[in-house]
């Protein structure tokens, strides 16, 4: 099940304002140039930033998510025209052959089972072409992110224009590593409509995402650190084996 903001169309079209800037889809785009990629799929692609960017370029990009009202406000968007959308997962995809798999936001977090998890990593690897790549992040569970989920440290005000005030935060429900689950809840001032989602998130350690990598068929070729968020992630590169 697709978590509600994500799914709620009320929480979708709001989600990029409450997301500001994307300053960390910088990096991918500078791995896009350093691989020479030209076919490029963007797994879990939410509301289509990463791979609008990528089709301006001239890109021939794919973008793949399970929530139709992501998909929706990615289809309204700047070169939304010259992206393949796919309403499903990396599990559903049709043949192809393409030169890069980016996976952004921590959506690797989202799959809690080892099953999940292999079944996401094989269609993936389905998806590339022979020597492709899959770039990918996940925070370090060292560093205990969670504990800032929290509506003291996470509480954010936006204006969003045609809709208002949109307020913002999370709050901590529970952990139980390597699960955490968490509350994300969204006011609306306009009319005081409050939405809530619940979201759980899985941390795998660094040794625990090569090992599955190796096992479902990539070579882990670097392991970088996140240079807008430097020590608190790790991104993955990893290469069709």
């Amino acid at each position: 099940m697709v978590d509600a903001i994500f799914a709620d169309r009320r929480l979708a079209a709001v989600y990029d304002s409450l997301e500001g800037e994307r300053d960390d889809l910088d990096a991918y785009l500078a791995i896009v140039e350093e691989f020479g990629a030209h076919a490029v799929i963007d797994v879990g692609c939410g509301t289509g930033t990463l791979a609008c960017l990528l089709a301006e370029r001239g890109l021939d990009v794919v973008g793949v998510d399970p929530a139709a009202a992501s998909l929706e406000v990615a289809r309204a968007k700047p070169a939304a025209n010259n992206v393949r959308w796919i309403l499903g997962d990396a599990t559903t995809l049709p043949p192809l052959q393409m030169d890069l798999a980016t996976m952004t936001g921590n959506v690797a977090q989202v799959f809690l089972t080892d099953d999940d998890w292999q079944a996401t990593l094989r269609g993936v690897r389905a998806a590339l072409r022979p020597g492709g790549r899959f770039v990918f992040e996940t925070r370090d569970p060292a560093r205990r992110a969670w504990l800032e989920w929290n509506r003291e440290e996470s509480y954010e005000e936006c204006d969003v224009p045609g809709v208002g005030t949109v307020a913002s935060w999370h709050d901590l429900l529970d952990v139980a590593e390597p699960l955490v689950t968490f509350r994300s809840s969204v006011v609306f001032a306009a009319d005081g409509t409050t939405l809530t989602s619940d979201s759980t998130l899985r941390f795998r350690s660094r040794e625990e995402v090569e090992r599955s990598l190796v096992e479902a068929g990539f070579r882990v070729e670097d392991v970088r650190d996140a240079p807008d968020r430097p020590g608190r992630e790790f991104v993955f590169v990893a290469v069709t084996a």
